[in-house]
């Protein structure tokens, strides 16, 4: 089980994974919070720092309301699931709604390519979002550095 302070952790260790929601078409967010949970407008880490603006004319998938009835099929599925951080977390219940709306016209997406998409597609939301998402980690790195080098001086 993941707790918030476990996932900051996570972003502050490696900030170009980070946390994962999608939005239905009336800009509400739903994400895989945690076991059994998947919030609504309420991101289990905070705000959004960064973004995706995915295009809805690029489902494929037929009925009424294609992608919030994907938002929302993913969504109960996953609020049936135990959280795991490398298998089967936030960003899988992404990729599963893109599958089930065949966003794109594809079956195959997944956490990696997600992962790496939004490291190509993604913006943050201002330079505030940025700062929050990448100055964790500088600090970390910076103090990491900065231990390493003072053992290695003495």
């Amino acid at each position: 089980m993941e707790t918030e302070l476990e996932g900051r952790m996570v972003g502050w260790l490696f900030p170009i994974i980070g946390h994962m929601g999608i939005c239905t078409m009336s800009g509400i967010i739903r994400d895989f919070a945690g076991p059994y949970f998947v919030s609504e407008d309420n991101m289990a880490f905070g705000n959004p720092t960064k973004y995706w603006q995915l295009d809805p004319t690029k489902v494929y998938s037929t009925g009424p309301n294609p992608w919030d009835t994907s938002v929302l099929e993913a969504s109960e599925e996953y609020k049936h699931r135990l959280h795991n951080l490398c298998c089967d977390n936030c960003h899988s219940h992404v990729a599963m709604a893109l599958n089930l709306m065949r966003y794109n016209n594809k079956t195959s997406w997944n956490m990696v390519k997600l992962c790496f998409l939004m490291m190509v597609h993604g913006k943050y939301v201002s330079f505030v979002g940025f700062l929050k998402t990448w100055l964790p980690f500088l600090f970390l790195l910076g103090l990491i550095l900065t231990v390493v080098l003072v053992l290695n001086l003495r």
